[in-house]
Parts: structure tokens; C-alpha cells; sequence
């Protein structure tokens, strides 16, 4: 193999492949999102801004996917022509589950606190 044609292949190479490519500014953009996704959850915590803890895990949860699919666009390159659709399926599958698993983590948890024995009830055991 000649220079020139390894030149050419080198060149084709992130180019025929079909798979989508994030520029500089696509990858930065992904990544301030990201920062901001993560900021604003984090500062209505410490803050205690929202009147209660419901709906503070609600908007956090909210937060969470939104950042999921930021994550998926921006550095994974899915959409709607990428692949023929399938990466958009992927997207809706990937969504159905994580809504599946954040809901039956807040089911689960709001279970355990309801029906966990109060601390004032095991002080009294001997």
C-alpha cells in the first residue's frame, strides 16, 4: 500500500462509515448541557428550595432523563437518520426503561418508608 492510498483510506475512514460524527461544538454544547442537567438538581437539594421532598425527587427525576437523552443525542450520535431509525427505537426503548426503573425505585423506596418499624418502637425493645 502506497502513501497515497493510505492517505485516502485515512481520509475515508470516519467519513463512509455511515455512523454519525459530533463536531467540537456539538460535543461542547453536550457536555454544558450536561453540567447544567447536573448543577440544577444538585443546587435545589442543598437549597431546599421546592416545599417538599416529593417534589423535589419528581423534578430531580425529571431532570435525570432529560440529561439521558442529551447524553444520547449529543455524544452517541442518535436520531432519526442514523442507522435507518434504529437508534430512535433504541431511544424509546432506552426511555421506556429508565422511566420503568426510576418510578419503581420512588415505588419501591415510598414502600420501605411506609412500612419500616418507626425508631421510636425499636427503643423499646429488649
Amino acid at each position: 500500500m502506497n502513501t497515497d492510498t493510505h492517505a485516502a483510506h485515512a481520509d475515508d475512514h470516519h467519513h463512509g462509515d455511515g455512523h454519525a460524527h459530533g463536531t467540537f461544538s456539538t460535543y461542547m454544547l453536550g457536555f454544558v448541557l450536561s453540567v447544567v442537567l447536573t448543577a440544577i438538581p444538585f443546587w435545589l437539594v442543598m437549597s431546599g428550595t421546592l416545599p417538599s421532598k416529593q417534589i423535589t425527587a419528581l423534578v430531580i427525576m425529571a431532570f435525570a432523563v432529560v440529561q439521558i437523552v442529551v447524553h444520547m443525542i449529543y455524544f452517541l450520535h442518535m436520531n432519526t437518520t442514523s442507522e435507518n431509525g434504529w437508534s430512535m427505537m433504541a431511544l424509546i426503548f432506552t426511555i421506556v426503561m429508565v422511566v420503568i426503573a426510576l418510578s419503581g425505585s420512588l415505588w419501591v423506596m415510598n414502600h420501605l418508608n411506609s412500612n419500616m418499624m418507626p425508631m421510636h418502637q425499636m427503643s423499646g425493645m429488649k
